[in-house]
């Protein structure tokens, strides 16, 4: 076969077997730090896990940091290609497709550490007190019990001070975020306070892969992989740990 023939060969089975090249991704996500926020060293953890995992796969992609709401319909309609931080739902496989997790978000209860609080089941906090951000969804069964004696506030931070204060027995939040923002409070409020062992709930993390991308399904495969060759070689747990956590 002549040289140049040989050249349009090779490059035409390059083409074919990573045809990821041709494209470049448009990411998409809400601020919610630390895993997603445009302030943070990558865009936060969550996006710098995921554009690491599709440039290994071949993909480019560009990020652009929206409303939660406005992301989510501009992966339905076809605006963006990937939303970075998406927890499983029924009603969004109509909307894209969900890869394999790769982070487990833990809401945790927080207590003070003076305090011996206990929690196995929501019953036995029915005559506690608890500072909830205002709007928040923590649990379908958290959420929808009236018993439960929630205290709303505007952010994490005004509740765990008001916890630290003793002004609520508890509060709670997603423990990789209320590590990021603990680590920005006083040391007088930060060592005040600690983790209930037991996690009100466990979400996992994935992709949501526009189902108007003709890809999605090479897409979300390339992704899966790519995530689990990095937890094997320690690229996963480096960034991780670059994040702080």
């Amino acid at each position: 076969m002549p040289r140049f023939s040989r050249a349009v060969a090779l490059i035409g089975m390059l083409l074919l077997a990573t045809p990821a090249l041709a494209q470049r991704l448009r990411l998409v996500a809400d601020a919610w730090p630390p895993f997603t926020d445009a302030t943070l060293i990558n865009g936060g953890l969550a996006t710098d896990i995921v554009t690491t995992a599709l440039a290994r796969a071949g993909y480019a992609s560009d990020f652009e940091q929206v409303p939660w709401a406005r992301a989510l319909m501009g992966v339905g309609d076809g605006r963006y290609d990937v939303l970075v931080n998406a927890w499983y739902d029924d009603a969004r496989t109509q909307l894209g497709q969900f890869s394999g997790e790769y982070l487990l978000n833990r809401v945790r209860f927080i207590k003070r550490r003076d305090d011996p609080i206990d929690y196995q089941n929501l019953e036995q906090l029915h005559d506690e007190s608890i500072a909830v951000v205002r709007g928040y969804a923590y649990s379908s069964a958290f959420d929808q019990d009236t018993q439960l004696q929630k205290v709303p506030v505007h952010n994490f931070a005004m509740a765990v001070r008001m916890l630290a204060a003793q002004r609520v027995r508890l509060t709670v939040e997603d423990e990789y975020v209320a590590r990021y923002y603990l680590a920005r409070e006083s040391p007088r409020v930060r060592n005040a306070v600690e983790f209930v062992p037991k996690p009100l709930t466990e979400n996992s993390l994935h992709i949501l892969v526009s189902l108007k991308n003709p890809q999605h399904e090479q897409i979300v495969a390339s992704f899966d992989r790519e995530i689990a060759k990095m937890k094997v070689d320690g690229s996963y747990e480096r960034l991780m740990k670059e994040h702080g956590m």
